[in-house]
């Protein structure tokens, strides 16, 4: 097993790949964990069934470790790769299109002092290609896999991580199972719900133990322009709904659901008043735009939600 030169626990990050298109975000994304102020003992880059990107990476990335995906195609199988490429005592994420900021795996480390804890994730930061939508509100930033209003803004324990920025310690992965493969993201459609069932599976595996939100640990998401409109809105709300209800059928609507019940019955009442409170305030139509876009949110997820339910009786 890998051990950081101080004889704390180390850390490998892991970054799984797919798409041609994101060969200059990737560089990025890599040249940001080699540039930690505390180095990182492996940096792993999986290739999602891509032969061709394989290739190009392991010409264009020769510090790393590239291995493809010998799972079934998906972020749930790459990531499962990743883990077992892996020697170090924590197993840290970040998407393809995210970097890092230098102390950010230095700052997901010190949490691991505590052995009661079994996964640190941070705060995801969006660089929205051609500026932020006025439109579009905070507490939908997760739409772009992004912190969302409503999360800790101190470091809190949580019940689940988002993908971009988590990790976890390597011996936790088979006594909890680790991702499930059928769940969450393939190629670009915009499906998820893959770590928040393997978070709630920690939980239940580890009852004593900690889930650890630190948002001072932070990497930066590329948002581009394709997933700044209403179409692409729309399709991942859909889709979160979806997946939600998946999650619910593998742990329970108790556990699938706790977090959602204080966002739906608490953040978002808040965000919809105090923007018509800007809009009324300063005769600002953005404030409008964003109350009537966290309604409309809302009711589109809870209608994937409901179909998908409706879809597991029906087969069941």
């Amino acid at each position: 097993m890998a051990r950081s030169p101080e004889g704390r626990e180390s850390t490998a990050a892991v970054v799984c790949a797919y798409s041609d298109d994101r060969r200059s975000a990737l560089v990025t994304s890599v040249a940001s964990l080699l540039a930690q102020q505390t180095p990182l003992a492996e940096v792993i880059v999986v290739v999602d069934h891509n032969d061709g990107l394989l290739a190009w990476i392991r010409d264009r990335l020769p510090a790393v470790t590239v291995v493809p995906n010998t799972w079934p195609r998906g972020l749930s199988g790459a990531r499962e790769s990743g883990v077992a490429t892996a020697t170090s005592d924590v197993v840290a994420f970040i998407d393809d299109d995210a970097a890092a900021e230098p102390d950010w795996s230095e700052r997901l480390a010190r949490h691991y002092g505590d052995e009661q804890v079994l996964a640190v994730g941070g705060a995801i930061l969006p660089e929205w290609e051609g500026g932020r939508p006025t439109w579009f509100p905070d507490e939908f930033d997760w739409v772009v896999g992004c912190t969302y209003r409503g999360m800790p803004e101190t470091v809190s324990p949580v019940r689940n991580l988002i993908g971009c920025n988590m990790s976890f310690r390597r011996e936790v992965f088979r006594p909890a199972g680790g991702f499930r493969v059928g769940i969450g993201r393939v190629d670009a459609v915009p499906v998820g719900g893959e770590e928040t069932d393997f978070c709630i599976r920690l939980h239940q595996t580890f009852p004593t133990g900690v889930i650890v939100y630190d948002p001072a640990a932070r990497v930066r998401h590329r948002v581009p322009r394709s997933r700044a409109g209403w179409r692409y809105f729309v399709t991942r709300c859909f889709e979160e709904g979806r997946s939600k209800a998946l999650v619910v059928e593998f742990v329970g609507s108790s556990s699938g659901l706790s977090t959602e019940r204080a966002y739906t019955t608490r953040t978002l009442p808040i965000g919809v008043l105090s923007n018509l409170a800007d809009a009324v305030r300063y005769r600002r139509g953005s404030g409008l735009a964003r109350a009537a876009t966290i309604i409309v949110g809302l009711g589109v997820t809870t209608l994937g939600y409901a179909v998908g339910r409706l879809s597991r009786t029906g087969r069941r």
